[in-house]
């Protein structure tokens, strides 16, 4: 296929799409949903690591910090490597299949193995993370700029069905687990081994441990989800040509320091990435641990919260080609400057939030930024990558670089705050966390208002 069919082509537009929809499981059932949920009921009561007692929801900010701590520094010379061997797909299947089969070996994590859930976090992550550097880097070969704005906005949406489709479907089995499992058979044992207690307790016991077997399953349907439905890109996006590994290697650290080099003289894109590092560790770590926030702030129940991840998912759909619109009016950085303002006030109502009410209120607000924030900020940096430039995925390593480093810092700081507040003040909160992430939105915002104020249209 040349390189002018594979240019708007229809089906490879869609395929790219796809990969959306097959990858977008992961962040919301693992990271967003099921997973966290059944993470706190593990580690409750705090966690012994490396000789520190530390609370599930510190860990699990950690886990995100150290797993896009190793992605931000491969990820560059990766994508080095895969502009010089043409070799993208390739490089994406490997974090694809890394990040799938470690959801399979999240079956076996419990209380009694909290390592086994540390390590297929850190590794799911990973291969998450590592395979849309390569994704991403696919946008500007096969649209022309005229179409990155809707055609990201596509991709992110079909994202958002996929992964709500597949978390219905869990959400069914967790919450009614005798579908699948044999509830009271169970019971029955229990009483048989335990004469004095009531049918009552042992049918809740029962109900209990298969919701929590349901949850483990939850996780392995995501692999499946994940690399059955990737086959479709995996078919369809063009495969570029080979190359020797060892010249690419080299080559790849070459085209890094190049391509570091052009970012320095790009004004525009110096700052704007800039911008993006700012507030990108507020959004990120924001959507990482909102469902932990409702657990232990809120104490809502596992079903309330995951209904409520699924209306956050639903609403961004709509946020999504809603801030697409508006970025065609009024530009994108105006746009993203609007997005920005309202995730500081997301920050604000965060801390102040009682209620389950406010909680589903202030879900739905993010709902509608976090779609189009993370469109928007994908589209704008490919407008920004000059029309000469070849390495797209080298471009690409920069702003996912700059996206995992934000990231790093964002979580760690988040699980940092949480427990220095413990330590000093004796105050279990993970109010104050979040609202220390304001910091971050308000510098994002100003290097959007310096760009704006040059009169510098995007």
């Amino acid at each position: 296929m040349n390189q002018t069919s594979t240019v708007n082509n229809p089906k490879i537009m869609n395929a790219w799409c796809m990969y959306d929809w097959a990858n977008s499981v992961f962040p919301l059932t693992i990271t967003s949903a099921i997973f966290p949920i059944y993470w706190e009921s593990q580690t409750k009561g705090g966690v012994s690591i490396l000789g520190m007692q530390l609370e599930g929801s510190v860990l699990f900010s950690y886990c995100l910090s150290f797993a896009f701590l190793i992605i931000a520094f491969i990820n560059p010379i990766l994508c080095g490597i895969a502009d010089n061997a043409g070799n993208k797909k390739t490089f994406m299947k490997a974090f694809v299949y890394i990040g799938a089969i470690s959801c399979f070996g999240m079956y076996f994590f419990d209380k009694n193995h909290v390592w086994i859930g540390v390590l297929t976090f850190v590794l799911g992550t990973i291969g998450y993370a590592g395979s849309i550097v390569f994704y991403n880097a696919f946008l500007p070969e096969i649209a022309t700029e005229d179409r990155f704005d809707k055609l990201s906005a596509k991709g992110f949406s079909m994202g958002y069905i996929g992964g709500v489709l597949l978390l219905i479907i869990n959400l069914i089995f967790i919450l009614k687990p005798e579908l699948i499992f044999d509830i009271h058979g169970k019971a029955n044992d229990l009483i048989n081994s335990n004469a004095l207690l009531s049918n009552e307790d042992a049918l809740k016991m029962s109900q209990s441990f298969y919701e929590g077997e349901a949850s483990r399953l939850a996780f392995v349907t995501v692999g499946v989800w994940w690399i059955l439905f990737s086959l479709i890109p995996f078919y369809y996006l063009p495969n570029g040509h080979q190359s020797g590994v060892k010249i690419s290697i080299k080559k790849g650290y070459l085209e890094l320091m190049k391509v570091f080099a052009q970012v320095k003289k790009f004004t525009l894109m110096k700052r704007y990435l800039t911008a993006f590092f700012f507030y990108s560790m507020g959004v990120q770590t924001v959507m990482y641990v909102a469902s932990l926030f409702g657990v232990k702030e809120l104490q809502l129940p596992k079903e309330n919260l995951i209904i409520t991840i699924l209306l956050i998912q639903l609403i961004a759909i709509g946020g999504a080609y809603i801030f697409s619109h508006i970025s065609i009016k009024y530009g994108n950085i105006r746009s993203l400057m609007l997005s920005v303002l309202i995730w500081i006030g997301i920050c604000v109502a965060a801390y102040y939030v009682k209620g389950v009410n406010g909680f589903y209120l202030l879900a739905s607000v993010v709902g509608l930024v976090m779609g189009g924030i993370q469109s928007l900020s994908r589209s704008t940096f490919a407008k920004l990558i000059p029309n000469t430039a070849n390495e797209h995925a080298s471009y690409f390593s920069f702003y996912e670089f700059t996206e995992k480093v934000a990231i790093v810092i964002g979580t760690f700081f988040f699980g940092f705050i949480e427990q220095f507040v413990q330590w000093a003040f004796n105050v279990n909160s993970m109010r104050y966390s979040v609202l220390a992430l304001m910091i971050f939105f308000i510098i994002g915002l100003y290097f959007l208002i310096v760009i704006r104020n040059e009169k510098i249209e995007v």
